[in-house]
């Protein structure tokens, strides 16, 4: 059945499979775009098939509602090279679409059924852009997965799951055939000379790998072989479609830039937009073969500078790998093959669709499908008595009663023979597993609460400390008596610096009340010349002197040594004897000044009185 499916594609997609691809409308619009103008062919091909998704709407659905909708379908339990219809396939994107409009905020509407028509064609002329190919399950998978929005790992890692084998090892043959269909829509969009399907591309990207596993695969097409590297520039071109660069272009001369922006390594400051490096344009010295940089963010000079600093100072970490880790072996997932379906079957298709996805349950399908009958009947039965009260007594109920009475008892024979009741051992075995994952929860749970319970208790030992428990670490007794030891010292050695400084200051005392003392008589002997002490004693008051409250290593000195030491609330030992030594130093020098003048005085009225007596 299903093959007669895939036989009959042609017949049901009717008049655009015989219209070509020229003909269809979404290849009329793409070659409006004049993107055959792009010299690059891998840029080329990114933006026929970036503009074949956002025209389709597909850049709104990731690989998880591709998933949800190839489950919706049923296409799930069906063999991945199955033909399917081109009806089914159109009920598949549609719901696609019908589901993307339920999600979009009113303010954001598509056309569904539009969307729906031009990807169908679309998908429809890939598959005819290789003779001999038909519409499978797989080939759908592949380019709607390739085609859809979303993260490029997410994509890959369905890819993965597709291709692979339940030990999580990548399938060489499945690879091929996904190659196979994914290059189809470079070929249909014109590109198949650069990125056509040849039968070693999948050799040539595991030329040495025997046993490829999931982050291999993504390690391989993360910095993808040739043959694919359409498909990462995609999704670069997607993240950089609202990107503002604010340069302007050297040969177009626009003023800003959007997407992506080329800086030329040999030609100082020559920047170019995405328009004019993919067509080829250069202007003056520059030239087309010359290296460029691709860039699809701006970044300020500061910003660079600081990003410059910091690789240069070690600052900045290490990079992060291009993906996560994932484990190598593949997550268990449930067997549902076995589970009966919530609604009886519409359709003999339907039953040999998912028979031949799971032809070991055929048994299991057949007894669900002999209790779906007999609950059918038993409702009927049940519905026709409320109908008709009457015919509770009357004969043909009776045998109706034993004919149910007789299948019951058929089936209960078959159970007693096999052993195994078909139906609820499923519900047996699922609430079994249900009861122990519970239990083990419950068991990790209890575990958690106890080391919870025994942390907070030796958190709450360990911040009330009892003498006990203090006296029985001598460590930390060791420790405690050499800190007392060590502030007893300390505050002895303050105390005597203390009053060493006392002494001092009385000392000072007395000095500078015997230095005034001799300055007083030696201006009294001579008042003619005002003393330097007195000039300085004068020059001092005139400011006006900030006096602050005597500290309590200065209580019984003088005024005049506080006076000198009153240079603010707080001083330091030190300071305070160099400013006092200084103070000392210009008193003594102005006394021997003084004394050496009343020298000089002396012996001049000695020659003088010995003058007048000689005449």
């Amino acid at each position: 059945m299903v093959m007669e499916e895939g036989g009959q594609r042609d017949r049901g997609r009717g008049t655009p499979a015989t219209a070509g691809g020229d003909g269809r409308q979404i290849f009329k619009e793409l070659g409006d775009q004049n993107l055959d103008a792009i010299c690059l062919s891998t840029y080329r091909t990114a933006c026929k098939l970036r503009f074949i998704q956002r025209r389709c709407n597909l850049h709104l659905v990731d690989i998880y509602n591709v998933i949800e909708a190839v489950r919706d379908a049923g296409l799930n339990a069906v063999e991945l090279h199955a033909g399917i219809s081109v009806i089914r396939l159109e009920n598949l994107v549609s719901s696609l679409f019908n589901q993307l409009s339920k999600r979009l905020p009113t303010t954001h509407t598509i056309n569904a059924r539009e969307s729906t028509v031009l990807l169908v064609e679309f998908l429809l002329a890939a598959i005819d852009s290789e003779p001999d190919s038909r519409l499978t399950v797989f080939s759908v998978k592949a380019m709607l997965s390739t085609l859809c929005g979303g993260k490029l790992i997410d994509k890959l890692r369905y890819v993965f799951s597709q291709v692979s084998d339940s030990s999580g090892v990548l399938v060489q043959s499945k690879f091929d055939g996904f190659l196979r269909e994914a290059l189809k829509l470079p070929t249909a969009v014109h590109e198949g000379p650069s990125f056509g399907y040849t039968h070693t591309l999948a050799r040539s990207c595991f030329p040495q790998q025997k046993r490829v596993m999931l982050n291999m695969f993504l390690d391989v097409i993360a910095d993808p072989p040739q043959c694919l590297v359409w498909l990462p520039l995609m999704h670069r071109m997607a993240n950089v479609e609202h990107v503002h660069h604010p340069v302007t272009c050297s040969y177009c001369r626009g003023n800003g830039m959007t997407g992506f922006r080329y800086r030329c390594l040999r030609c100082r400051g020559y920047q170019l937009c995405q328009d004019c490096f993919w067509r080829g344009n250069a202007s003056g010295s520059h030239s087309s073969q010359h290296q460029m940089k691709e860039h699809s963010s701006w970044k300020s000079p500061a910003t660079k500078l600081g990003r410059a600093l910091s690789r240069t100072l070690g600052c900045v970490s290490s990079r992060e790998p291009p993906h996560p880790i994932y484990p190598e072996e593949p997550e268990r997932t449930l067997n549902l093959a076995n589970i009966v379906p919530t609604r009886p079957l519409e359709n003999t298709s339907e039953a040999m669709l998912l028979s031949s996805s799971a032809p070991e349950s055929s048994k299991s399908l057949a007894a669900a499908q002999r209790m779906n009958e007999e609950h059918a009947l038993i409702a009927a039965y049940v519905n026709r008595l409320q109908s008709s009260p009457s015919s509770v007594d009357s004969p043909s109920r009776q045998d109706e009663e034993h004919k149910l009475i007789a299948r019951y008892t058929s089936r209960l024979a078959e159970t007693d023979s096999s052993g195994v009741i078909p139906n609820r051992s499923i519900n047996f075995d699922v609430n079994k597993q249900k009861r122990e994952l519970i239990a083990q929860l419950e068991c990790k749970n209890r575990e958690i609460l106890a080391e919870i319970k025994c942390l907070r208790a030796q958190h709450d030992a360990a911040c009330q400390a009892s003498p006990e428990k203090g006296t029985t670490n001598p460590t930390l007794l060791a420790e405690l008596r050499l800190l007392r030891q060590r502030k007893d010292e300390l505050e002895q050695r303050m105390s005597s610096l203390q009053e060493s400084r006392r002494e001092l200051m009385v000392q000072l005392e007395g000095l500078m009340k015997l230095l005034k003392a001799q300055a007083a008589g030696s201006s009294h002997a001579s008042p003619s010349r005002p003393s330097p002490s007195t000039v300085r004693s004068v020059g001092a008051a005139s400011p006006p002197v900030h006096m602050y409250p005597p500290q309590d290593s200065l209580a019984g000195v003088g005024g005049d040594v506080q006076e000198a030491f009153a240079q603010g609330p707080r001083r330091n030992l030190r300071n305070d004897l160099l400013v006092a030594a200084d103070s000392i130093t210009n008193t003594v020098s102005s006394l021997v000044k003084e004394l050496h003048s009343d020298d000089v005085r002396e012996e001049e009225e000695r020659l003088l009185n010995g003058k007048d007596r000689a005449g």
